[in-house]
């Protein structure tokens, strides 16, 4: 290989390392998926604040039910059959390992469903007695409003495409905001200690 061919592959080589840097973002997104969520965490959006239906039949906007807490959310449906169990039985985890003090006094969990016209009170009260949640410092609610639920899901950059058979296509993933409605974090629902130590150092910072 003569030096001219050497210096054209060493152009070309770096030319490809600079476009696989710029469309990773610095070697952070590798999907698409990953993509999104550096977006969100850059962006750090606040939530809209939505008016809830729970499992006890209570309605309440967000912020009513925050009360100057963390919250820790998913999105799912009651009738999936392929993630959705996984990530409550994963929230489960995470609930059960932080300190009572702390569900007390700092966090509200929150599982909201995206199927609306399904996921009535009585649906969801069933649902949540599958993963212990106690319908109080973890709540399972649906939002009515198809606008104010597009706009949820929007800002957390939230996917749901339903099909032809009921049922949606969907990322998950946990979702911790802070007391002033800002989100702060999306985790990965795979990994329960992680979540648990990221909250933890979220809500221990924050009393410093």
């Amino acid at each position: 290989m003569t030096n001219y061919e050497r210096i054209a592959l060493a152009i070309v080589l770096l030319f490809g390392l600079g476009v696989f840097i710029i469309g990773t973002d610095g070697f952070q997104a590798f999907t698409e998926e990953q993509a999104r969520t550096n977006q969100l965490l850059k962006d750090q959006p606040s939530l809209p604040n939505v008016r809830l239906e729970d499992s006890k039949d209570r309605t309440y906007n967000i912020k009513e039910l925050q009360q100057n807490k963390y919250l820790f959310i998913t999105f799912m449906y009651t009738n999936c059959a392929t993630v959705c169990p996984q990530l409550e039985q994963n929230m489960q985890g995470v609930y059960q390992e932080l300190p009572d003090t702390m569900i007390e006094k700092d966090i509200q969990f929150l599982s909201i469903s995206f199927d609306p016209e399904h996921d009535d009170p009585k649906t969801l009260e069933k649902y949540r007695s599958y993963f212990d949640s106690d319908g109080e410092t973890w709540r399972m609610a649906r939002i009515n409003d198809k606008a104010e639920l597009s706009n949820l899901l929007d800002q957390l950059g939230v996917i749901v495409i339903p099909d032809d058979y009921g049922n949606f296509q969907h990322n998950s993933a946990f979702y911790l905001v802070n007391r002033n409605g800002s989100l702060v974090d999306v985790m990965d629902y795979r990994d329960i200690d992680q979540a648990v130590d990221r909250v933890k150092s979220v809500i221990g910072g924050d009393s410093l």
